[in-house]
């Protein structure tokens, strides 16, 4: 008796998500672009390293610049309208990445820069002699 099941509810691409969070994690080495729903759940994501880019050009502004309109193509297609947007991080992709972002039609509500500061924590590493 093998019968299967029927599924209740739709698959996850089959959702409509009205408002999501936009994620940018920007270093100085790659850009990182998620965009979750509002509990937190990944929808998509992109990153400078998987749109193509190698090596040290991963790290600048036009690879962030792709990287977060491949993630947003994706859910805005979904029927995503409204977006809060997260950057954390030093790196030079967090101003292209919002450039891209405010271009690809979302409304924003706000944007948070939420990198970690430490109220002087862990030691750093000892200084580079080149």
């Amino acid at each position: 008796m093998t019968k299967s099941i029927p599924r209740i509810g739709s698959r996850r691409a089959g959702r409509i998500i009205p408002k999501g969070v936009i994620h940018v994690q920007a270093s100085f080495n790659n850009t990182i672009v998620t965009v979750t729903d509002v509990r937190g759940r990944v929808l998509s994501w992109s990153s400078a390293g998987t749109c193509g880019f190698k090596g040290t050009r991963r790290g600048t502004p036009f690879a962030a610049q792709t990287a977060a309109g491949n993630a947003i193509r994706t859910v805005v297609d979904r029927g995503m309208q409204r977006a809060e947007v997260m950057i954390k991080g030093p790196g030079l992709g967090r101003d292209a990445a919002l450039r891209a972002i405010r271009r690809s039609g979302l409304l924003l509500s706000f944007v948070r820069d939420v990198t970690p500061m430490p109220h002087n924590g862990c030691r750093p590493p000892k200084k580079r002699r080149v």
